[in-house]
């Protein structure tokens, strides 16, 4: 029985988008973190999570509500979807924050802010997923990006104004270079994403496992943000080679098993819809129309 026999509600994004298919791939951790490294370059966005927020005692909280933003968006019902727009819009709609060069007030919902989180996250989870080995023509990223014009209006953003395809995001950060800089917050989100804090017994695993990964997503970066925190990256090719390994061995996880991890959003969506709503990495290379 499909979805439309059951008469459940695929939601915002159904199981014939791109984003259903890429957002259950393991490699979002990656590009989630890199997303991060690229919203804290922009002086007044970074300032607003600063303020607002306990950085270093809540990164993971701030992280993993993101990812449940994101899950709940993607693969939620059309309810709860616009139920978690509204929350975020209201609690953007509270927040203030000081402008670090000119100490004006501001309010962390404006228009311009929200675009920059919005387009460094989009890029940063097409860049990853595609460069580690994720099967999508130029067509389908392009889809990719348009279909999130839906996620930018959940938050508050004029869908119009948001890039519809690469070249519009490409020509966006190309315009944002003058606003960019890696000040005292963007550097400790570096510090912090480097060495979070752990328990005294979880150090040497810190060190072998997570600054691999850190370094992985800062190797991601585009050059321009590397140049800004001054600290240098592997040659693209070595990273491009780390992305496809990581990327693999991922994927060698069994689905089923992954997704019993919380927070549970895809295995929600295949109970409601069937077992032919199930994202697969096939279903974005192959069936799905470029």
């Amino acid at each position: 029985m499909d979805a439309e026999q059951r008469g459940a509600d695929p939601g915002l994004f159904t199981p014939a988008s791109v984003t259903w298919q890429m957002h259950a791939d393991p490699m979002m951790w990656i590009a989630g973190i890199r997303a991060l490294y690229l919203q804290a370059l922009h002086p007044r966005a970074v300032r607003g999570v600063m303020e607002n927020a306990d950085f270093r005692r809540d990164a993971w909280g701030r992280l993993m509500r993101t990812a449940d933003f994101v899950g709940t968006t993607t693969y939620g019902t059309t309810k709860a979807a616009e139920r978690a727009g509204a929350r975020v819009r209201k609690i953007h709609g509270m927040l203030r924050a000081t402008d670090p060069a000119t100490g004006e007030p501001y309010g962390v919902g404006e228009p311009d802010l929200l675009l920059w989180v919005h387009c460094a996250e989009i890029d940063s989870y097409l860049h990853v997923l595609r460069r580690s080995g994720f099967p999508l023509t130029d067509a389908q990223a392009d889809r990719y990006v348009a279909e999130h014009r839906t996620s930018a209006r959940l938050v508050g953003l004029d869908p119009d104004t948001v890039p519809a395809d690469r070249a519009q995001l490409a020509a966006y950060f190309r315009g944002m270079l003058p606003e960019l800089a890696a000040g005292a917050d963007a550097r400790a989100v570096d510090d912090f994403l480097l060495r979070p804090p752990t328990h005294p017994l979880l150090v040497p695993a810190r060190a072998l496992l997570w600054r691999r990964v850190a370094r992985l997503a800062y190797g991601a970066l585009p050059p321009y943000a590397h140049a800004l925190y001054g600290r240098p990256a592997p040659p693209p090719a070595r990273v491009t080679r780390r992305l496809r390994a990581t990327g693999t061995a991922l994927r060698c996880v069994p689905a089923g098993l992954r997704r019993q991890l919380p927070p549970r959003h895809v295995r929600r969506a295949v109970a409601r819809l069937g077992p032919d709503a199930r994202p697969a990495r096939y279903e974005a290379g192959g069936r799905l129309a470029p």
